[in-house]
């Protein structure tokens, strides 16, 4: 049987990836590929917390003119709608799951209680938390670091449409370098676009590794797990 390397890990999706090359709404196909990896994760007896972006819907810069909170509140909405779409691709093939969300919406979810999401992930129930942190002007990433501290995560799953983390984007400059180490500092020194400053020193305060790797590769999730040498690391270590 195979083996893992992390026991809890916190996966962090960005809206973009469940829209494939759609670049917009849900890719259903996309969203099946990955819950497939996720109960991939469940079989090995891997505890697996998801925080899901919601730029594939909205974005709260794409309100020009409009008030930033309520764009922001909008944005915590979008997060939701991605949470369900993924929770029903995995109970669909048979994965429990529970989706928790920092705005309370009893009919379609619980409101996130820590305990209660620690207990069913001890029950090897997925656990999606949705709506952000329940406050404008904090973006998915930071919602991904504080609830991989607060869940005890030994890792957060950083899982992107690019291979890791470089000096300048890969997709706009032809010699970009790929780096396979970098410290907390480093990112906030260079200001590399891995997660927002926020979300990076919160995972710092709490040292909570970040690793960086692309979706477009099949069974990446899987393999980033078993702890093969995929993408980017982020941790105090500043090896290269």
């Amino acid at each position: 049987m195979e083996t893992a390397k992390y026991k809890r890990v916190m996966l962090k999706l960005s809206g973009e990836a469940l829209a494939s090359e759609k670049g917009y709404g849900i890719d259903f196909d996309t969203a099946n590929t990955i819950a497939l990896q996720i109960k991939k994760l469940v079989e090995m007896g891997v505890e697996v917390g998801a925080v899901v972006g919601g730029g594939n819907i909205w974005r709260g810069r794409s309100g020009e003119g409009m008030d930033r909170t309520t764009a922001d509140y909008m944005g915590m909405l979008a997060t939701c709608i991605n949470a369900l779409a993924l929770q029903d691709s995995l109970e669909a093939i048979g994965v429990n799951t529970r989706v928790q969300t920092a705005i309370e919406m009893r009919e379609i979810a619980e409101p996130y209680i820590r305990r209660r999401a620690m207990r069913h992930l001890e029950k090897g129930r997925v656990v999606i938390f949705a709506a952000g942190t329940g406050n404008p002007y904090f973006s998915t990433d930071t919602t991904a670091a504080l609830r991989a501290a607060e869940i005890e995560a030994e890792v957060i799953l950083l899982a992107k449409k690019v291979d890791g983390v470089y000096d300048k984007d890969p997709h706009k400059h032809e010699g970009a370098v790929k780096f396979n180490n970098l410290s907390y500092i480093e990112v906030l020194e260079k200001g590399l676009q891995v997660m927002d400053s926020t979300a990076t020193s919160l995972c710092m305060d709490n040292q909570i590794p970040i690793l960086v790797f692309g979706l477009d590769e099949p069974h990446n999730i899987i393999r980033a797990v078993k702890g093969e040498n995929i993408g980017t690391l982020v941790s105090s270590n500043i090896c290269k």
